[in-house]
């Protein structure tokens, strides 16, 4: 189990326990169905770059698909089965190294309660990567996906990676949990997001999935920092790019090695 350390603890940390430490991309649950295409990192010959510090991962859902279990199994590995409510928003930082270069993910807990959904928007402004949690028992709250990314969406026209998330897949049996994946596959490619099913209890699949999480904005806010540089930067292979789509009227990266 790791220990609980305070966010400036783990971003001043000399090394990341290794599995924050990145060395090639993790891949998608299902690469068929991801939006976003990587072949590879590649080690950057320039590296710290000032905007590839921190990246912001806010978690939102209905109230009791296990957003808070998920980090703390994460962050803590940890699982406590007395269930509380978030008040407003929670918070955690985690440390990565990402082919050598210290990368630090902010991950915001948000409240699923309707009276705290005014606070908990409030930190959804400048999200890199958003996370819709739903309950992969409750097709409801699968419904409900739409509606919390519209909200994150609001705020953050940039377009941030975006992850559909299906939480207690050790509750159902094979044969419900693969039609289930049916179901959110479809959500996932309606709402141009990567879908994983979860554990929180478990742990299945969660590392997985941060790991993911990180290496996707790593990548993207590098691009950034190409884009916004005058002199090129060799980056070795990274290929980063989101596949094109007829409704997809957002603005795309004009960085050579990537299109966002």
């Amino acid at each position: 189990m790791y220990e609980t350390r305070s966010a400036t603890y783990k971003m001043m940390m000399s090394k990341a326990p290794k599995s924050r430490q990145i060395q090639e991309m993790p891949p998608a649950f299902s690469p068929v169905t991801s939006p976003y295409e990587l072949v590879e990192l590649s080690p950057i010959k320039n590296p710290v770059l000032s905007c590839l510090r921190i990246a912001k991962a806010i978690f939102l859902g209905d109230v009791a698909v296990g957003k808070t279990c998920i980090i703390n199994r994460f962050c803590h590995q940890a699982y406590d089965h007395n269930y509380k409510a978030t008040i407003g928003v929670d918070f955690e930082v985690e440390r990565f190294d990402i082919m050598s270069t210290p990368f630090n993910v902010q991950i915001w807990d948000t409240a699923g309660q309707e009276r705290f959904q005014c606070i908990a928007s409030s930190y959804y402004r400048g999200a890199h990567i958003v996370a819709v949690v739903f309950d992969l028992t409750s097709v409801h709250s699968l419904v409900s996906c739409g509606k919390w990314l519209k909200e994150a969406l609001k705020v953050n026209p940039q377009s941030p990676l975006i992850f559909l998330v299906g939480n207690k897949m050790d509750l159902l049996s094979q044969a419900a949990l693969a039609e289930m994946d049916r179901m959110a596959s479809r959500t996932a490619a309606r709402l141009e997001a990567e879908y994983w099913p979860v554990s929180a209890l478990t742990g299945e699949n969660v590392t997985e999935m941060f790991r993911r999480m990180a290496a996707l904005a790593f990548s993207r806010l590098l691009c950034s920092e190409m884009n916004n540089r005058q002199q090129p930067i060799s980056i070795g292979t990274i290929d980063i790019s989101r596949k094109q789509s007829t409704k997809d009227s957002r603005k795309k990266s004009n960085c050579t090695n990537c299109n966002i």
